[in-house]
């Protein structure tokens, strides 16, 4: 039984409506009482009702009459006859029509109570049984959506690697014809057609830049990492990123240290992985540290994980920005009102391998002060769900 139901009765007698309402009320239904077919008609569009008790004949229209407008207003409503002569013309035609059942004059209290029990209990399940098909059709149509989704990024991958493999090449070229260019090897040149290849040479640089990025980045979402991930040895790989970023940290005064265990770490991972994660992480920090500053890299071995941090005294990211990190050619607005230039695909390469490793990333950064990143790599490899 439905405490809050509401019952609709109409009937042109008396007794009816108030044996129904004394059966009812005191079982916690809302009863409302109508006495004629037409005053039904003007309230049925006008209030809610979960169950209706309809008299099968009035003195101004019957009642069968009345289960379109009431089944138009809620599909769901529970719609009884009330009849003293019921017969199989009118109990088809009831059924047809959308009644869920009848009762008999006179009936008792009890017989009442258990109807309306019943077919509110109908009506529950109903109910329940659109929700659920709502449910699976709402389901249905995100798996189509994560498919179309995934499909599109599918088209988006190839396409970044398509354009950066064919961007390459000619970039390249125009690379080297420059550099021929500003060393005088065509000719010789005035100041200013010095100045302007220089600046060329530079933006084309910049593009270069982009270009092994976006490469990167399409890569890393190509990949398949049950295939990649193996047992890769992250000792040599971090003496390598620090002897290639020392003479750029010597360049800014920026003292740059190492701390790790002697002991051999193996992480499963890949070893061109492991090389854009930390290189991307350490090549940053310099970046974004001002001159005479530090950068501090810390390998720790825990139980199944390893710890990388890579602490920097640089520019510092605001808290708002930091969960931005990593989304796509993103960048913090302090490091782009600093002048620093750079692709904002950095971050983003580095948190799709991690993730493909079944790593962590945790940021802590101060504007001003510096930024820690610190990454999670697991000993024995576990498939990311």
């Amino acid at each position: 039984m439905d405490s809050k139901a509401t019952v609709l009765v109409v009937d042109d007698e008396l007794g009816i409506r108030q044996g129904c309402r004394r059966a009812l009320e005191p079982h916690g239904f809302e009863v409302e009482t109508i006495s004629s077919f037409k005053e039904a008609l003007e309230k049925i569009g006008a209030g809610r009702y979960d169950l209706a008790l309809i008299d099968v004949m009035m003195p101004d229209g019957r009642g069968v009459d009345l289960l379109a407008p009431l089944l138009k207003n809620d599909p769901e409503i529970v719609c009884v006859i009330i009849t003293g002569y019921a017969t199989v013309e009118l109990a088809v035609e009831a059924i047809k029509r959308g009644a869920y059942g009848f009762i008999a004059k006179p009936f008792t209290a009890d017989v009442l109570l258990m109807t309306v029990e019943q077919g509110l209990e109908k009506r529950r399940l109903s109910i329940e049984a659109k929700r659920v098909q709502e449910m699976e059709l709402q389901a249905a149509l995100l798996i189509r959506e994560n498919e179309e989704m995934e499909r599109l990024n599918q088209f988006k991958t190839q396409f970044m690697l398509t354009v950066a493999h064919e961007l390459r090449s000619p970039v390249g070229g125009s690379q080297s014809l420059i550099r021929t260019l500003v060393k005088g090897l065509a000719g010789e040149l005035n100041d200013r057609q010095r100045d302007i290849l220089n600046r060329i040479e530079v933006r084309m640089e910049l593009l270069m830049t982009l270009i092994d990025d976006l490469l990167a980045l399409a890569e890393t979402k190509a990949v398949e990492i049950e295939r990649l991930a193996e047992d890769v040895p992250l000792n040599p790989i971090m003496l390598r990123l620090i002897d290639r970023y020392t003479d750029d940290a010597k360049h800014k005064n920026i003292d740059l240290k190492l701390d790790m265990t002697t002991d051999e770490l193996i992480v499963q991972a890949t070893e061109d992985g492991l090389e854009k994660i930390f290189g991307n992480l350490i090549g940053n920090a310099i970046k974004y540290t001002p001159e005479g500053g530090q950068v501090h890299v810390d390998v720790k071995d825990t139980d199944g994980t390893v710890l990388v941090s890579i602490s920097d005294t640089g520019i510092g990211i605001a808290e708002e920005d930091i969960s931005k990190l990593g989304e796509e050619f993103f960048r913090a607005r302090n490091a782009r009102e600093e002048g620093i230039k750079g692709t904002g695909l950095g971050l983003s390469i580095v948190t799709q391998l991690v993730d493909h490793f079944a790593g962590t990333m945790d940021v802590h950064s101060k504007l001003g002060q510096g930024t820690t990143f610190t990454i999670k790599l697991q000993k024995n490899y576990i498939t990311p769900k």
